[in-house]
């Protein structure tokens, strides 16, 4: 499985990011720019993902991780983001309400 850090998410990646946490924690704070697609969401939604690479983050990286597995095994180009939301948050970084 691929996986990037909180730093390279930073550092800027020309891809989309997908919020796979409940609707109640994206509202409550998301990276910039991020997607939501709740996993729980996620098998009634899947037309909604990109066709090319996107990133997968959640809270802590173990819910992106699965879905990133999943993914990976239906032939999609997704990447975990390691971390989550929780670090770029406890790192200081801006979260959008």
């Amino acid at each position: 499985m691929k996986s990037i850090t909180i730093d390279e998410l930073r550092a800027g990646r020309d891809i989309p990011l997908i919020d796979v946490r409940e609707d109640h924690e994206f509202a409550a704070g998301r990276v910039p720019g991020a997607i939501s697609i709740p996993m729980s969401q996620l098998g009634e939604r899947i037309d909604e993902l990109p066709d090319g690479a996107f990133d997968v983050i959640c809270q802590a990286g173990g819910r992106s991780a699965q879905v990133v597995a999943a993914l990976e095994a239906r032939g999609y180009d997704a990447t975990n983001v390691a971390g989550g939301t929780g670090e770029w948050a406890s790192r200081g970084f801006e979260l959008e309400r």
